[in-house]
């Protein structure tokens, strides 16, 4: 294969098997080598052929000459190739000439069997948003870490931890642009069953609200673990991975250089999901704003066949059954009667009006010759003219805004002091904390509830952030099963003395002579 500008190019005839009337006996051929690949058989004689073709569901009737031109047609195409078997032993010639010649898929024919195969397969599945994708990124990313900063794990162990890592990148990569697919194509769809497109549609905005919650602190969670692995070294990353993966010499040159390559760039799209290098924003809020979106206008969609549905009848419905009321009416009184009460005319509510300048227009003119006078909306609605009076008095709010303000800045101050607090920078134990005003006590307990709620890494570490994303706690069992006694001015705190790490963003380390004179 060769590439111009970075793309590949398909060879024009590797996929010729697809189309003509010998297509469905090219496709069941390829599939019986790949079938016999899958039970590591890598070359197949004819009657070896035959077999495997009953195998994979053709029963159609084939003879010798059929089946040897098409294995012949497939080999011009160089989808499979051809040799001759010279260690088998053979009694007649006819056995010979069936037996000596066997075939074997070439790598062209394995790229366009595993082609048309995952064709196939995206075909036939559907795209999904899933939350527990997100969470075993970061879990691969936190053992990764782990391992990074133990030098005696194994490196088989990091190369099987960055090949699953890779599998669930790449799950999220297809599932998401899967679903899109799906879900833009829902949304230009208009469906012929209301009830069931209403049931669709609604079930798709449910969806994508379960999936909007808590995305953001878990994007923000895989990219601080990405963080933490760089900081490790994404080199030694993968040197121990090229050292684990035990890659086996090739005829066409070190395969090593090619593996790095391609590690390289699965970095690179995992960082342009999470934590773009370059500032840009991160694919996680693209597809988050357009999960918002596709809500928006599913809702109005939604609402639209709310209200078709809630009108019983359309207008031209109205008026027919109006026909019909009045080709019943019993006289010609009851007709104009009905004419009235239906649509609405009665004597005109407008005659007491005058010109501007009534001398200017004679009393004796007819109406019809009369310059026409002004009817107010308002007068034509509801049968009262407008009157003016003077404009209500505009409330100044000046003192409301300014005591918001200065309640909005002390709350923000009051926080920003019991992050300060609690900040510790290093693992401490809980106890360390001894005495705390209860405000910020609570802001302590808030975190250890969200780090307990939390499950545990590999390391039997617990991680969580607050819901900004700006502080990060990191909880671990105490080794001795001690017991830690906080106390506040409104009573006092008995617990298990967890081993506590508190990182505030932009937070500066109030010293624990300075906390307790706090407190």
């Amino acid at each position: 294969m060769s590439g111009t500008g970075g793309v590949g190019r398909v060879p024009s005839d590797m996929f010729r098997f697809t189309t003509g009337d010998r297509a469905p006996l090219y496709g069941a051929i390829l599939h019986a080598f790949g079938e016999a690949n899958e039970r590591l058989v890598t070359a197949l004689g004819l009657d070896e052929v035959r077999d495997r073709l009953r195998g994979v569901g053709w029963f159609d009737a084939l003879t010798d000459d059929d089946l040897v031109a098409a294995l012949g047609q497939l080999r011009d195409w160089q989808l499979l190739d051809v040799v001759q078997n010279h260690a088998g032993n053979y009694r007649t010639a006819e056995e010979y000439e069936r037996r000596n010649l066997q075939y074997s898929l070439t790598r062209r024919g394995e790229a366009a069997f595993a082609g048309v195969q995952h064709a196939l397969a995206v075909l036939a599945s559907s795209g999904a948003l899933q939350t527990a994708v997100l969470d075993a990124i970061g879990d691969r990313l936190t053992a990764l870490a782990a391992l990074l900063a133990d030098p005696g794990s194994a490196d088989r162990q990091v190369f099987t931890t960055l090949q699953e890592l890779e599998s669930h990148l790449d799950a999220l990569r297809s599932n998401t642009k899967q679903f899109n697919g799906e879900l833009q194509r829902l949304l230009r769809a208009d469906g012929t069953d209301l009830v069931t497109f209403h049931e669709v549609k609604a079930a798709t905005v449910a969806y994508l609200r379960e999936f909007l919650t808590n995305l953001d602190q878990r994007a923000h969670a895989v990219a601080r673990a990405v963080a933490r692995v760089e900081e490790r070294g994404v080199e030694s990353l993968r040197r121990r991975a090229l050292v684990g993966a035990e890659l086996p010499p090739l005829a066409g040159g070190d395969p090593a250089p090619a593996w790095l390559a391609q590690r390289t760039a699965r970095w690179e799209g995992l960082r342009a999901w999470f934590l773009p290098a370059d500032g840009a924003p991160a694919r996680v809020e693209q597809l988050h704003h357009v999960a918002r979106r596709a809500i928006v206008t599913l809702l109005r969609v939604l609402e639209r066949i709310t209200e078709s549905r809630r009108r019983s009848s359309s207008t031209a419905q109205d008026f027919r059954e109006l026909a019909r009321w009045f080709a019943a009416a019993p006289s010609e009184r009851d007709a104009h009667r009905l004419w009235a009460t239906a649509f609405g005319l009665a004597p005109a509510r407008h005659a007491h009006l005058t010109h501007p300048d009534p001398e200017l227009v004679p009393a004796s003119d007819s109406w019809r010759d009369a310059p026409p006078v002004a009817v107010s909306a308002l007068l034509r609605a509801s049968g009262r003219t407008e009157r003016f009076t003077r404009t209500g008095r505009v409330r100044d709010v000046a003192a409301v805004k300014a005591e918001r303000a200065r309640r909005a800045a002390a709350e923000r101050a009051e926080l920003e002091a019991a992050w300060c607090m609690l900040d510790t920078r290093t693992p401490v134990r809980l106890s360390a904390f001894g005495t705390l005003d209860h405000s910020v006590f609570e802001r302590l307990l808030d975190l250890l509830g969200r780090a307990l709620a939390a499950r545990a890494d590999a390391t039997g570490r617990r991680r969580a952030v607050t819901g900004d994303g700006r502080v990060e706690v990191v909880l671990s069992e105490p080794a001795d099963g001690a017991q830690a006694v906080l106390h506040t001015p409104r009573g006092r705190f008995t617990g298990t003395d967890y081993v506590i790490e508190i990182r505030a963003a932009g937070a500066a380390v109030v010293p624990a002579a300075q906390r307790e004179a706090a407190g």
